[in-house]
């Protein structure tokens, strides 16, 4: 699971889509009066678990952009194979936020797990050289928290444009916003086993494939032996993995995507008129990022008839 992986927690486990959009009501003031102090309780918590994770590794832990619709999937995330090499308090920075949050009498049991997701997501991104945005608040937590649950639901490393798209569609997000959350590997890792199928018997006649950067290629053959330790992890962006920045758009004009399914988006001409743009104009593609991270907020948001507000992010009430 690592698509859209970001820093530390962060990962900012992968992103998930999932579950239709309830009519729960999002807004930006939404704890004004409950818990005026939500969002700089979260960030100092995320501030703090990046600052001990740069300081340990050379890769960050990760904290998922998004969840089923923001809805926290923090088992989910937990037990699925592909995160088996994350620190054991890497998914923990948002349950963590919200002990923070509990500790204080006037927030206590009045933040969801998804709300602190969304907060922690957009620190993360804004700790990392990225644009701040403002997060609309007033999600509850979801019911149901399985792997299982959302099989079927998550974008793959071998995932065309044809793929990728219809997914966001599905979720009432376009093109440029699928391309715009895609830049979110340019922070954040991946293990190994998900570019085998680029680095080593790509098909029944070449070994590595032929839209990979070939001198890329050979560092990831050395990263990434064919008998490599499943834990092996390697940065999603060669170049600047520890800043968010529009570099990923230029790691695919050089045949540098990690993923078949970064790469396809210069690859395939119906995409790479955006990836060269935001690769020439980084202002634009803050922009376009924070309009695709405030439309997928917006996305499978559970309200008090289908969702609650956990008590402990880990585990159901």
């Amino acid at each position: 699971m690592t698509r859209f992986s970001m820093v530390l927690v962060v990962a900012l486990c992968l992103t998930i889509f999932a579950f239709p959009e309830t009519t729960a009501q999002l807004s930006r003031n939404f704890y004004s009066q409950t818990c005026p102090n939500v969002e700089q309780i979260v960030r100092n918590v995320v501030q703090m678990k990046v600052k001990e994770t740069f300081a340990e590794k050379d890769y960050p832990d990760n904290i998922s952009l998004a969840g089923d619709g923001f809805d926290v999937v923090i088992q989910a995330k937990k037990d699925y194979p592909d995160n088996i090499s994350l620190a054991g308090d890497g998914c923990d920075v948002v349950i963590q936020a919200k002990k923070a949050l509990d500790a204080n009498p006037r927030c206590r049991n009045k933040v969801s797990c998804a709300d602190i997701l969304s907060l922690g997501a957009r620190d993360v991104v804004v700790v990392a050289g990225g644009p701040f945005y403002e997060v609309e608040l007033g999600r509850f937590d979801g019911l149901v928290s399985t792997a299982s649950s959302v099989k079927g639901n998550l974008l793959g490393p071998s995932d065309n444009v044809n793929k990728l798209n219809a997914l966001f569609m599905k979720n009432n997000l376009t093109q440029e916003d699928m391309i715009a959350l895609s830049a979110a590997h340019t922070l954040g890792f991946a293990h190994c086993s998900k570019v085998f199928n680029k680095i080593y018997n790509f098909n029944s006649t070449i070994s590595v494939d032929p839209t990979l950067n070939m001198t890329y290629g050979k560092e990831l053959q050395m990263a990434c032996p064919k008998n490599v330790d499943p834990r092996i992890a390697i940065n999603m962006d060669p170049v600047t993995p520890r800043t968010f920045d529009n570099v990923y758009y230029k790691n695919l004009q050089q045949g540098k995507g990690l993923f078949t399914s970064d790469q396809v988006l210069y690859t395939d001409g119906r995409s790479r008129p955006t990836v060269n743009a935001w690769a020439k104009d980084s202002q634009a593609f803050n922009r376009a990022f924070v309009t695709a991270m405030t439309k997928l907020g917006r996305v499978g948001v559970k309200n008090s008839h289908n969702g609650n507000i956990r008590h402990d992010c880990g585990a159901f009430n």
